[in-house]
């Protein structure tokens, strides 16, 4: 399987699953009485990101993994979101972005050197960048906005985590 395979559809499926939480995180809003908006501050502890910047985070994963294995810039976004239409046109873009990224673009992305910002001058290969950072930060990050919608009483369980799988017959 391509770094492309292993990454870009996984990232698009798992936004997409996000989206779904969200419906269902407002649906459970209306039914208690409270604007969903609430939500957006709501956190697990008080050292950690309440769930915007939850949502936030796995978009930059999401959007900076594929970049940065194709050998591109990853689109910016100043992290202003506030209200739950703004954080849903978030995912949207980042979706919208996912799809304009295409498998030829990661011609060459096991071996590519991928700088990271955050450690000045240091680089890791595109194939232990997906498996050692970009995959788990994601999922860190979804995992964590999953567990505030959990823990603030919207009804979401693992088959709303996992989402659908390309199942066989046997």
């Amino acid at each position: 399987m391509s770094l492309y395979e292993s990454s870009v559809p996984q990232y698009a499926k798992m936004l997409r699953n996000l989206e779904k939480w969200l419906d269902k995180a407002e649906a459970h809003a209306q039914t208690k009485k409270f604007e969903p908006v609430t939500l957006l501050s709501a956190r697990l502890a008080p050292d950690q990101y309440p769930l915007v910047r939850q949502i936030q985070s796995a978009c930059d994963a999401a959007k900076s993994g594929a970049a940065r294995l194709a050998g591109q810039e990853p689109p910016k976004h100043p992290d202003t979101e506030q209200t739950w239409e703004e954080i849903r046109t978030r995912v949207r873009t980042v979706l919208a972005y996912l799809e304009s990224v295409k498998p030829s673009d990661f011609v060459g992305a096991e071996e590519r050197v991928v700088p990271l910002p955050f450690m000045p001058g240091k680089g890791i290969v595109g194939s232990d960048y997906l498996v050692e950072l970009s995959l788990p930060n994601f999922y860190f990050h979804l995992t964590t906005a999953y567990a505030i919608l959990r823990h603030n009483g919207v009804d979401v369980g693992k088959t709303d985590y996992i989402g659908s799988m390309k199942l066989r017959d046997l």
